[in-house]
């Protein structure tokens, strides 16, 4: 059953179950009391038909709740759909009476609390999985200022990893003749290089690119993550050069290098949930078997942390501390990059402390910056640094102008993978290892 038909099955079980419900006689007017009403009655729900429709009121109520109902509604979740501690207390007495796996299940069952058990049933309305999304992205802005809502989080990434498990989503390739509501959304939702309108996407969706996106099914018009790649030789090493107008029209039957220049997350609602690491490996599958002749796969990524650490390193006491002022100073008039004078005296250094920051700073065993953890954790090897890679004003200002290519060695992607998780080794190319010499 595609996607459509399924929305359209659940749409006419609520449509049908909508006349069983008596609304105005039996929930408050309130809207905030009206939606905690409907959340209650749901939970308690056993018929299929009425348990849908009510499931779309919750939906509706959630969409015209004003936003300064939202904590309350929240709090409400949490409070008063949490676990019986009653029946919590008497299965963790029978388990630590005899711990065997029935007493197990029991006490893992009176655990859950109430909430889970909402959102699977908010869950059923038609819209209601992007309604579920649209509330976490909420609740991670209110979460900021209110910590005490951590357990109604957790409870809603733990049912958002299942349900955006990587066997329900599709991969689609995006071009031209995509549908122009997802075409818009590209242009909204990326996060690396802005899309600079119709045009700029249209460059971006050409012969020597492609783009390609997850999306699931309760969310077939929404893509969840998507990738950009340029069709190239060899490793790039600018990003305004991958950006420019002309299209190489011979890339299809001659580019021997995929390079993944821009990889957007679309919905703040699903943070925490990954989808990357599958995205390339399966780009790389579905580029490999449409064009034989590539055999280098890399990216072109910004460096984002390193300005932020160039700043702690300055203030530390390490060897390189003056260096690291030195850099910041020089750097604090964007003059320099159009003056060959200054930019030839900034790029070694430059390039030996980002080096080092890219090869050595860590947090526990992962890797400090960001866009390095999430590549370096999927496998690919930390390959080379491009001096003046990304001179736009973002690109100054997160890193130096600088960027990096990771390189996804196919046979030695798992191999980097462990390495990195049990040992906290990162797989350097011997020309960033000799760059970046003994950690400082």
């Amino acid at each position: 059953m595609s996607g459509i038909s399924v929305r359209n099955w659940i749409s006419s079980i609520a449509d049908r179950g909508r006349e069983l419900l008596d609304l105005p006689l039996s929930v408050p007017q309130d809207p905030f009391l009206r939606q905690a009403t409907l959340c209650h009655d749901l939970v308690s729900q056993k018929g299929e038909a009425r348990g849908t429709a009510l499931a779309r009121e919750v939906v509706r109520g959630w969409e015209n709740l004003a936003e300064k109902d939202h904590l309350r509604f929240f709090e409400m979740m949490q409070n008063e759909f949490s676990a019986d501690q009653i029946a919590v207390i008497t299965a963790s007495d029978a388990y630590k009476a005899d711990p065997n796996e029935v007493n197990l299940a029991a006490l893992t069952q009176a655990s859950e609390p109430a909430r889970q058990e909402l959102l699977r049933r908010i869950n059923m309305a038609p819209g209601g999985t992007r309604a579920i999304v649209d509330m976490r992205n909420v609740l991670l802005n209110l979460i900021k200022t209110n910590r005490q809502l951590e357990p109604l989080n957790a409870d809603m990434q733990h049912l958002l990893t299942s349900w955006f498990n990587r066997g329900f989503l599709e991969l689609r390739h995006i071009d031209w003749e995509t549908s122009a509501s997802v075409l818009e959304k590209l242009i909204r939702y990326e996060a690396v290089h802005e899309i600079q309108g119709w045009d700029d996407l249209r460059r971006r969706l050409a012969d020597d690119r492609k783009c390609f996106a997850f999306f699931h099914p309760a969310m077939p018009d929404d893509p969840l993550i998507f990738v950009e790649v340029a069709l190239v030789h060899g490793l790039a090493d600018s990003v305004q050069a991958l950006l420019a107008p002309e299209i190489d029209e011979t890339a299809q039957s001659k580019a021997n290098t995929a390079i993944f220049y821009s990889i957007s997350n679309c919905q703040t609602g699903l943070r925490g949930i990954s989808f990357g690491n599958f995205l390339i490996k399966q780009v790389v599958e579905e580029l490999k078997r449409e064009f034989p002749k590539l055999d280098q796969f890399a990216t072109l990524s910004p460096i984002p942390g390193f300005m932020g650490w160039l700043r702690t390193r300055q203030k530390s006491d390490n060897d390189d501390a003056k260096q690291a002022g030195d850099i910041l100073a020089a750097m604090e008039d964007d003059g320099w990059v159009s003056d060959p004078v200054r930019a030839d005296a900034l790029k070694k250094p430059t390039l030996q402390l980002c080096a080092r920051y890219l090869a050595h700073a860590k947090r526990g065993k992962s890797p400090l910056d960001p866009t390095a953890r999430f590549h370096l954790g999927n496998g690919a090897r930390l390959e080379r640094l491009n001096w003046m890679g990304d001179i736009s004003t973002k690109g100054l200002r997160q890193s130096g102008g600088l960027m990096v290519n990771y390189a996804y060695h196919l046979d030695n992607i798992e191999r980097n993978h462990e390495s990195l998780v049990n040992d906290g080794k990162i797989a350097v190319s011997r020309a960033v290892s000799q760059l970046a010499g003994n950690q400082g």
